[in-house]
């Protein structure tokens, strides 16, 4: 597994726009994002041109959203990538990669949601990527978001504190307040307190395995298609889904999980996490938790592997960075998470 080298106060990061035109339809928000990043993380930015084209013209090249990454990978003085945002169709960009090109040159490259797709398939080719905020959803809205998850951006991707133990942050939120009222800009949704933190729906022992998934929905798009992993992909694995905005029913993401079981996968994976569900209510997320052991652990006999819900990750703020590829530590007893492995080289 290849890592992309740290970075530091000065580096040089590329905005793409991989999945869809926000920017250009909310240029303000957009802005504000590539802001926060410049003064609380220090970094350079490098749009590149996609970067702010329409929602048309992106729908309608995906080679050209392919080529602003390959040229990302290929250009030296670029040290990282990070997303403006999602979308929904970003899996017709990944007949345009370079992988060659990408595989023998690893950066640091983030996004989430529909980033899913590329991040998953270059983590299958043997590069560690990271699974955190875009530039207009959690990096925007940095300041209006507990201090503890600016601490956290910086630990993870400045200072590069490893091992690294997840704490839950005190508060959420499901999401931002209308990017088209400039006075709100920035701002979140109502908060709610976290009073009792992620939760494990089952695990006896500690257990340690390598990270991989995303957005379970966009995973859905990858299914029967050349860039899905090979059955062996699966052993030891971490697995993490989320939910997106488009809010699946408890009972459609138990659809899902079911076909994971019929591919083996279950038998072979060391544990699962699920990010807190954007936008569920309480009833919800308790009825999702009992799909979920329902399916893995009736229906296909996973009645060991620890799993764990409402992880602060996804589509909920403030959101962990997940890096896939590298070792994550599941602990129920002491009910921990602990990032074992460096993610940088």
């Amino acid at each position: 597994m290849t890592k992309p080298k740290g970075l530091k106060k000065g580096s040089k990061i590329a905005i793409i726009s991989p999945s869809s035109g926000l920017p250009y339809l909310f240029p303000e928000i957009y802005e504000l994002g590539l802001k926060k990043i410049k003064e609380h993380l220090g970094f350079e930015i490098i749009e590149m041109p996609t970067a702010r084209m329409s929602n048309d013209d992106l729908y309608h090249n995906p080679q050209l959203r392919a080529e602003d990454i390959n040229k990302c990978f290929e250009d030296d003085s670029i040290d990282g990538i990070i997303t403006s945002i999602g979308g929904y169709e970003s899996i017709r960009i990944l007949p345009y990669l370079n992988i060659e090109l990408i595989k023998n040159n690893p950066k640091f490259i983030m996004g989430f949601s529909d980033a899913t797709t590329f991040l998953a398939y270059f983590n299958q080719i043997g590069m560690v990527t990271f699974y955190g905020p875009s530039v207009m959803a959690g990096l925007a809205q940095i300041d209006s978001l507990p201090s503890t998850y600016v601490d956290h951006l910086k630990s993870f991707i400045l200072e590069r504190r490893f091992p690294y133990p997840f704490k839950p942050f005190s508060r959420w939120t499901n999401g931002y307040q209308d990017w088209s009222i400039l006075e709100s800009l920035g701002e979140c949704q109502e908060f709610q307190e976290n009073k009792t933190g992620w939760l494990f729906l089952q695990g006896e022992q500690s257990v340690r395995g390598t990270l991989w998934g995303g957005c379970i929905e966009v995973l859905e798009f990858m299914k029967g298609t050349k860039y899905w992993p090979e059955p062996s992909f699966w052993e030891g694995k971490i697995l993490f889904f989320e939910t997106s905005e488009e809010k699946p029913s408890p009972m459609e993401v138990g659809y899902m999980l079911r076909n994971y079981g019929m591919q083996g996968v279950f038998s072979k994976v060391n544990g699962l996490i699920f990010g807190r569900p954007k936008d569920y209510s309480d009833e919800e997320k308790k009825e999702l938790h009992q799909i979920i052991l329902d399916v893995v652990k009736e229906e296909f006999g996973a009645n060991e592997i620890p799993i764990v819900v409402e992880f602060d990750f996804g589509h909920t703020d403030p959101k962990f960075i997940l890096p896939l590829g590298v070792e994550i530590e599941l602990d129920p007893i002491a009910k921990g998470i602990q990032l074992t492995e460096n993610p940088f080289s």
